[in-house]
């Protein structure tokens, strides 16, 4: 079993919703993302989404689009990401989602990634261009190495995706908060209570909620109707417009304020494993 499930299980006892911030591999540098996971490990990251940069990431927005092109251009690799999954593996016990298209995946070869992310540390695996009806082999490497095999459901979504998602997921599913691409947004959708009541019928697992997340407010919104909130563009922003003097102090700021809205929540009828 991945650590995925203890740490919500943890979460749902100190009644807190998970905290899940984003950083592209490799951006700005592979030394500034080994630098700042443990940071963000330390000021509460209940776990840590890492991106592959990919060089036609359909799901993602002009800030992780360009912090993508900039780690491909410096030459990161799925297999540097592994390293720095394993890195940090080493320093903290904080689950760790790797986030891949499934190009590189399949490049790569689905068995030998999934041994190797195992041996990284990675617990879980988040690909948003492979549908359920299509990673069944992709699912049986991951399940072979207690690796969580996350999907993502939209609200436009249908019935039956929904349930053929809700079949094959594990460690939590990703709801989308939004029709459209990932970037930060200075308003959080109104799509996302609906969404979230559609699919808790059909699982008893977390329901984690991304896309245009950006704010302390806009989290404490989220959790009050999903179990955990993944800020990432806004993340990255950040890590774009600070000195390098002030990143550890910068992002270790955005961090604690991010958390503190997670903390101190009512039950809401979560669908978090006992």
């Amino acid at each position: 079993m991945s650590r995925i499930p203890a740490a919500f299980r943890r979460l749902k006892k100190n009644n807190e919703a998970a905290l899940v911030p984003y950083l592209t591999v490799g951006y700005p540098s592979l030394q500034t993302t080994r630098t700042l996971l443990p940071v963000i490990a330390r000021q509460g990251a209940d776990m840590i989404e890492l991106g592959v940069p990919y060089s036609d990431p359909l799901a993602d927005g002009a800030t992780i689009q360009r912090a993508s092109q900039a780690s491909l251009e410096a030459g990161v690799t799925l297999t540097d990401c592994l390293s720095v999954a394993a890195e940090a593996r080493r320093s903290n016990e904080v689950p760790i989602l790797l986030m891949s298209y499934y190009n590189p995946l399949h490049k790569y070869g689905l068995e030998r990634f999934a041994e190797d992310a195992a041996s990284s540390g990675v617990d879980g695996l988040i690909v948003p261009d492979l549908p359920p009806d299509e990673a069944g082999e992709l699912k049986t490497a991951c399940d072979s190495h207690n690796i969580d095999l996350i999907f993502l459901l939209a609200p436009t979504s249908t019935e039956e995706r929904i349930r053929r998602v809700t079949e094959m997921a594990s460690g939590f599913i990703y709801c989308v908060s939004l029709t459209g691409v990932t970037g930060a947004r200075a308003e959080l959708s109104q799509a996302l209570p609906d969404l979230i009541s559609r699919v808790r019928p059909h699982t008893d697992l977390p329901l984690v909620a991304g896309f245009g997340i950006s704010t302390p407010e806009q989290i404490a919104d989220v959790v009050k109707v999903a179990d955990g909130a993944i800020v990432a563009s806004a993340l990255i922003n950040l890590i774009e417009t600070l000195p390098e003097d002030d990143l550890i102090i910068g992002v270790s700021d955005f961090i604690r304020s991010m958390k503190e809205a997670t903390l101190g929540i009512r039950d809401q009828g979560s669908g978090i494993r006992d």
